[in-house]
């Protein structure tokens, strides 16, 4: 090959020519530098057997392995238009720092998204617009079983650990949840003390690891839990069943985040990776679920009691309203969390082929609630792409009372969409345990910019309301929200999904999508 024999003639044949005429002309010797490194590195490509390559192509076959290495750099900063980066594009990204630092959030010249394309959603708007108070930014979370609901806010933290993201980043968050009143969830990694450290609400995630609560032998230690829960800062437990990003799988902490400080803080051995259980060891099957949110209940004086899901089987789901109707035991909230929900480490096939999409799933959870008749007792918080006024308008119309954000709440943090929260080497110093890169997240200034960046879309998402002229969360509804189809029309979600009545699972006739689910439902086991 013309690679090989280019190395060959650099090598064999101008590297001793180079040394014999150094001694005619010492300034040739300076050739060296280069020839000498060139043979070496050649020498070793052609003999390697790990790259093919690099054996056909040495030397020069490194510049492609230096190409693919910064390629998600050059895709980001050269290639990717405003609106087709992924997870999250540039509009969305830079929307959310430019609120989070206080400057302009206006757009010049239109919208840079193409609306006729299939699956854009909009909302229309009244030439009757209204003023919403600001009290339509909260809502009370804690049902009639609850003794210390809590007055939450519309937009919160979603649930991530620290572990998953550096202790100054997590400081951050929940400074600027004390800042703006809303929550902060730990998610399942534990109550850390940097979750602590700066007085923010807490919604302290129970995962299958029972991080913060858990055992010697890994189960759920009552103990430990009760003397947590009981912390005037945590206002609401929620439970870990699964989550968007690898729903039936368990958390990934991967070796190289966990240190001594993250080990002590979990109970896991040190520099291993921790793989969450995919279940639950201290509960079994849909009614021990609800025993299980009244023990919680019990153990923690009162408080909010719910659980976190991504929706896969829907019979599995009704079989968790059936256990509600069974027991009486009835959860303050659930949180639903969408297959595109992201996460710092999931494994590839998990995050892009299981799990219910989250306006499905909303819509899901809502009509199972409302054909049991227990939607007015119970929450819904969603989580999954949430990260402007409009997303938590079309989250609401769905079905949900709340939501949550993780990856705009980064954003806010300094995140800047790297895709290498998996390998400890963030270059923002957020989703990295490297107390080097993490002293980058300065906290007194990042608290600032996450309170900012969630008033900002408060407020934003209040003139949304007003503008397609209602007062209140509970006047919107799904025929509020269109989606464009493939038959270039705009469609509502009331057209696109059937939407059942109160009390429509407990009477005959069954609604024909739900029948053949609800008879599989049980309430003893999934």
């Amino acid at each position: 090959m013309i690679i090989r024999r280019l190395y060959y003639v650099l090598s064999l044949v101008c590297l001793p020519l180079t040394i014999v005429a150094g001694f005619f002309w010492p300034p040739a010797h300076w050739l060296l530098l280069f020839l000498i490194p060139y043979a070496v590195v050649g020498l070793y490509d052609i003999l390697t057997t790990r790259h093919n390559v690099l054996n056909n192509y040495p030397v020069l076959g490194h510049f492609r392995y230096m190409l693919e290495f910064v390629s998600p750099e050059i895709r980001q900063y050269f290639v990717e238009t405003n609106e087709n980066g992924r997870p999250y594009n540039r509009i969305i990204r830079s929307l959310v720092y430019s609120r989070a630092k206080g400057q302009v959030d206006t757009q010049a010249f239109g919208t840079q998204y193409d609306i006729q394309t299939v699956g854009y959603h909009r909302a229309n708007h009244s030439l009757a617009p209204k003023h919403v108070p600001e009290s339509e930014e909260r809502v009370m979370l804690g049902g009639p079983q609850c003794s210390q609901p809590y007055s939450a806010s519309r937009l919160n933290v979603s649930a991530m650990s620290f572990g998953a993201l550096s202790a100054n980043a997590i400081r951050a968050l929940n400074g600027g949840a004390k800042d703006g009143g809303f929550a902060h969830n730990t998610g399942e990694g534990g109550l850390s003390p940097h979750h602590l450290a700066e007085g923010g609400d807490i919604i302290w995630q129970i995962g299958t690891g029972y991080f913060g609560c858990r055992a010697p032998d890994g189960g759920f230690d009552k103990d430990k839990f009760t003397e947590r829960a009981r912390n005037e800062v945590v206002k609401a437990i929620e439970i870990k069943l699964s989550q968007g990003a690898k729903p039936s799988h368990g958390g990934v902490l991967p070796a190289a985040k966990v240190d001594e400080e993250i080990a002590q803080i979990r109970g896991v051995p040190l520099h291993q990776d921790v793989i969450s259980p995919p279940i639950h060891s201290a509960f079994d099957g849909p009614t021990g679920l609800m025993n299980f949110v009244q023990n919680l209940r019990e153990m923690s004086g009162g408080k909010p009691i719910g659980f976190k899901l991504c929706i896969g089987r829907p019979s599995e789901f009704l079989a968790i309203c059936k256990a509600m109707l069974e027991t009486g035991i009835l959860p303050d909230f659930i949180t639903i969390d969408g297959a595109e929900g992201g996460t710092g480490a999931a494994p590839v096939e998990f995050t892009n082929r299981l799990g219910m999409p989250l306006n499905e799933a909303l819509i899901f959870v809502n009509n199972c609630l409302r054909g049991v008749g227990l939607r007015d007792k119970i929450r819904i918080i969603c989580s999954g792409k949430v990260a402007t006024g409009y997303d938590i308008i079309e989250k609401c119309a769905l079905g949900a009372d709340m939501c949550n954000a993780a990856r705009a709440m980064m954003f806010a943090v300094g995140c800047i969409q790297a895709l290498h929260c998996n390998t400890n080497r963030c270059p923002s110093g957020v989703a990295t345990q490297d107390p080097v890169r993490g002293r980058a997240v300065n906290v007194p200034q990042k608290r600032q910019r996450v309170h900012r960046y969630h008033d900002a879309t408060l407020e934003s998402f209040r003139e949304l309301l007003g503008a397609m002229g209602k007062e209140k969360v509970s006047e919107l509804h799904p025929s509020d929200i269109l989606r464009r189809t493939a038959d270039e029309r705009d469609r509502s979600y009331a057209e696109l999904y059937l939407h059942l009545e109160e009390g429509a699972l407990l009477k005959a006739p069954l609604p024909d999508e739900y029948a053949e689910d609800w008879n599989r439902a049980s309430a003893h086991h999934f």
